[in-house]
């Protein structure tokens, strides 16, 4: 493991192992940030804190617990290594969708894995992170959303409910931590090809390659150069809230793709 530089910054980053979150910890990385990266792949933080270590020299805390399980939560971040503890940006990223039926059909343990990871988990993780920002009056909260976080969408209910929840929090965050100098930032991506569609069709290969047939979607690497420059503007300067959506997609609802 690498020496810790206290000159370098230091972001946290959930649900670091793939999407979004990896390619968060590679970008931030690149630019000499230490890296605190969680979720629940023991093997993969593992091998991408390696990487980023070798790659770039950065220091790379991998905390391997799950969003959902307050206890593993306030156990994991509320006793950080000192060395730890000064962290500049908290990016809230674990999240998922798991299915995609109407609601008097909906799985009820869809709703509750996506209610428990998207909502709760990234209140719980905010709370647990949030006195290291407020003893060092400065902080940058990063908030993972989505279009369906704005516009409901047809089978589309617990997910929606869950990403407007996500909007709602933010917004408050913003409010009650004003006082505090902390910034809170929404980013709220429409269609992204990861693994996104693979998990909310449960392993169903041919219907999440499905969903972007057509049209070329939003990649991690560029919801990861977005969060990158929220993050790096000058301390007077916050974005608070960020829709991004490929050229393809006008919102949650109309896209219009190619027939070849």
């Amino acid at each position: 493991m690498f020496l810790f530089q206290t000159m370098n910054k230091t972001i946290l980053i959930t649900g670091a192992s793939s999407g979004f979150g990896k390619a968060m910890a590679e970008k931030f990385a690149a630019d000499g940030w230490n890296c605190i990266i969680t979720g629940r792949r023991s093997e993969r933080l593992s091998a991408l804190a390696k990487e980023l270590e070798t790659k770039h020299g950065v220091a790379v805390l991998p905390v391997v617990f799950d969003v959902q399980n307050r206890q593993e939560v306030f156990d994991a971040l509320g006793n950080l290594p000192a060395t730890w503890q000064q962290i500049d940006v908290l990016v809230n990223n674990a999240g998922l969708a798991l299915g995609r039926d109407s609601f008097e059909n909906a799985n009820l343990d869809d709703w509750d894995t996506m209610l428990d990871t998207n909502v709760k988990g990234m209140m719980y993780v905010s709370r647990a992170v949030l006195p290291y920002m407020i003893a060092q009056k400065k902080g940058h909260i990063i908030n993972l959303g989505s279009v369906a976080g704005k516009e409901v969408y047809k089978d589309g209910n617990g997910y929606c409910a869950s990403k407007f929840a996500v909007e709602a929090l933010s917004r408050s965050m913003r409010i009650d931590l004003l006082q505090y100098k902390i910034k809170v930032t929404a980013i709220h991506p429409g269609a992204a090809e990861t693994e996104f569609s693979l998990v909310r069709f449960k392993g169903d290969e041919s219907k999440a390659k499905a969903i972007y047939d057509g049209f070329t979607p939003l990649y991690a690497n560029d919801v990861a150069d977005i969060a990158f420059y929220c993050a790096t503007l000058p301390e007077n300067v916050c974005i608070n809230d960020l829709v991004v959506s490929c050229t393809a997609q006008a919102d949650a609802i109309y896209f219009h793709k190619s027939q070849n």
